[in-house]
């Protein structure tokens, strides 16, 4: 697994976790964004139990782990929280921040951690990053593609964590951070967001609240990151496509 800081002004940094060549061809490439904030650190949608062992050592070169103040799971599927109770049980401070939808589902991971959830409610709020870190935003994203869904905002370094949304799934020789042909991108991505985002009304209620926003990089669980012009230009793609089609509808789908 590779790390690579992707903003840094001295007191905040973000850094994701990815292209883990290690991984099992069964196992969905995923991006772990760790962000370290005046010595505290959040990590948002830590991963599945498979990835573990490989978060895990990228962290520990980045941070102690009494450093790791919270984490947070942006819906329940378990390609991005699986991990959760190993997490919990490493950092037994740590909270999790989550839809209050999905907590009786994510206690299934480790019903013994669920004094330690802070449950969101539907219209989001703020995620503050322990005692001394900067505080981030919890952008609702509900059906995009769960139906209790959140992305992430920070204000200071200008960077939405947007989950599923803006996901693309990479042939192994595209192994960049970023997106660098936004057209050529187009394809690894379209049949996803076809298949996995029910509702074209939710879609673009998502895409509204993004665009009230400074997003100067959009950084998703799958693929690679939007950054600059790219941003808008993922925004006016996605707003314009037709999603919730029947799978018999679609040429190409994923599986």
């Amino acid at each position: 697994m590779i790390s690579k800081t992707i903003f840094d002004d001295g007191s905040h940094r973000w850094v994701v976790l990815a292209r883990d060549p290690d991984r099992h061809d069964s196992v969905i490439d995923t991006n772990e964004y760790l962000i370290i904030s005046n010595g505290e650190a959040i990590l948002l949608d830590p991963g599945g139990t498979e990835i573990f062992p490989a978060v895990l050592r990228n962290v520990a070169k980045l941070i102690d782990l009494d450093q790791l103040k919270c984490f947070f799971a942006s819906h329940q599927d378990p390609d991005i929280m699986s991990s959760l109770p190993l997490w919990m049980g490493l950092c037994s401070e740590a909270t999790t921040t989550m839809p209050w939808l999905w907590e009786s589902f994510i206690a299934h991971f480790g019903v013994e951690y669920v004094t330690r959830f802070i449950l969101l409610p539907d219209e989001g709020g703020p995620v503050p990053i322990g005692t001394r870190g900067r505080v981030l935003t919890a952008v609702p994203a509900h059906y995009c593609h769960a139906s209790g869904n959140f992305s992430v905002y920070d204000p200071h370094a200008k960077i939405l964590f947007s989950g599923d949304i803006g996901a693309a799934l990479l042939p192994p020789e595209a192994n960049g951070f970023f997106v660098e042909d936004f057209d050529r991108h187009i394809p690894y991505m379209k049949g996803f967001h076809q298949r996995w985002m029910p509702s074209n009304e939710a879609k673009n209620r998502w895409v509204a609240r993004v665009r009230k926003l400074d997003v100067q990089m959009l950084c998703p669980q799958h693929g690679a990151i939007f950054q600059g012009e790219q941003v808008v230009r993922f925004l006016d793609w996605f707003e314009a496509l037709d999603v919730g089609i029947d799978r018999s509808e679609i040429a190409s789908v994923t599986a």
